[in-house]
């Protein structure tokens, strides 16, 4: 990392999840950008979204929808998620879910990156099953319900929305 700026891979699937991720974009300005979702039709927001801070177009990295009734389509997904990694080798990663967001977690903090998993506000009465499966292993942990905030994670340090 000496001589470079951090390599962030902010990872969510799309939907409030998505809208959740972009309002964190100003955190990693000044670093490397790379975003993966789950569809190819956010590029060129992302992209839009870069030019207006001055900044370079970001990586773009696109990986199998799935959810946990999908059991073939989430192997793919990880299969995606692993390659998106490798190919990328990012510093950080952030993620506001779901499934892919843990499979980054997981595999991520195994190829020495630090990860940070941000629950998605929608999740009010509980945390997600996501969530509550990959907080454990992120080096930062957090939920945006003071309420679901509890010793030993998740953390609570406000909303997003």
């Amino acid at each position: 990392m000496a001589g470079r700026p951090p390599r962030v891979l902010a990872l969510s699937s799309t939907g409030g999840h998505w809208v959740q991720l972009l309002r964190l974009a100003p955190a990693w300005e000044g670093c490397e950008v790379h975003y993966a979702t789950s569809t190819p039709d956010f590029r060129a927001r992302v992209a839009d979204m870069a030019r207006a801070r001055g900044q370079a177009a970001p990586g773009y990295h696109v990986f199998t929808d799935a959810n946990r009734w999908q059991k073939l389509r989430l192997v793919r997904q990880l299969v995606d998620v692993a390659l998106i990694l490798l190919k990328v080798r990012p510093d950080v990663i952030i993620t506001t879910g779901a499934s892919a967001g843990y499979f980054a977690i997981r595999l991520g903090r195994l190829m020495g990156a630090r990860c940070c998993w941000l629950d998605s506000i929608a999740n009010a009465a509980e945390l997600s099953l996501s969530g509550a499966k990959a907080g454990p292993h992120a080096h930062l942990w957090l939920t945006q319900w003071p309420e679901l905030a509890r010793p030993g994670g998740p953390g609570y340090r406000g909303a997003v929305l």
